[in-house]
């Protein structure tokens, strides 16, 4: 069995490899890293597994609104330790991804070393930030609401909104889902209830409240 088994979830195949050198020279031979290059493929792995010791995220992936991958996998997932990657900086940045659960950020420009030292430290069971001001980025009511909606969500439903956000019609998601229509109008009206929504316009613009950082 692997010492530690971790999700690198990352579109960037440059830096997934940076990620994969630095956490095999760090940890040791015995760590097991997988790839995931979207949110669906990093919900597969998790879906096939809840062992995980830690997800590193990149803030942009594909299929997610800015936070809203984080905000799910604290919500689905809460036992497994998320760090989140960026090559956005700012401190509000860094204050956001506090504030919606992460247990730590590695800039981008990190070297190995910080991103061993990082990594191994939300490993160890303790939390690691970059040096950066620690500005206040405090939510708004409305933000902190869409946050705690996203995170009731199933990881279908969210598959499911992102798609409404999209501009997908009904009929387009169950053919990309493979489910029947009236099961996507199910999930429809579930995901308006669970966010408090009536319409696909309000939907997007809560799911767009994660893009936004505080100035």
């Amino acid at each position: 069995m692997a010492a530690y088994e971790i999700l690198i979830a990352d579109d960037h195949p440059l830096f997934r490899s940076a990620l994969q050198q630095a956490l095999t020279i760090g940890l040791g031979p015995g760590v097991r890293l997988v790839e995931a290059a979207s949110i669906a493929e990093l919900e597969v792995c998790l879906d096939r597994s809840g062992a995980w010791d830690l997800v590193l995220l990149d803030l942009n992936m594909p299929g997610a609104y800015g936070f809203s991958g984080l905000v799910l996998l604290r919500g689905q997932y809460p036992h497994i330790p998320v760090m989140m990657i960026s090559a956005q900086e700012e401190a509000a940045v860094v204050a956001r991804s506090r504030e919606f659960g992460a247990s730590g950020f590695i800039p981008k420009s990190s070297s190995l070393e910080t991103i061993q030292q990082a990594v191994r430290s939300v490993l160890d069971g303790d939390s690691w930030w970059p040096a950066v001001s620690q500005e206040s980025a405090a939510m708004d009511e409305d933000t902190r609401a869409a946050s705690a909606g996203l995170a009731s969500l199933t990881p279908q439903q969210f598959r499911v909104l992102t798609m409404v956000c999209d501009g997908l019609l009904n009929k387009q998601i169950a053919y990309e889902l493979n489910v029947s229509e009236a099961t996507i109008k199910a999930h429809v009206t579930a995901i308006f209830r669970k966010l408090g929504v009536r319409t696909r316009t309000q939907a997007a613009l809560l799911l767009q409240q994660l893009e936004a950082i505080p100035g």
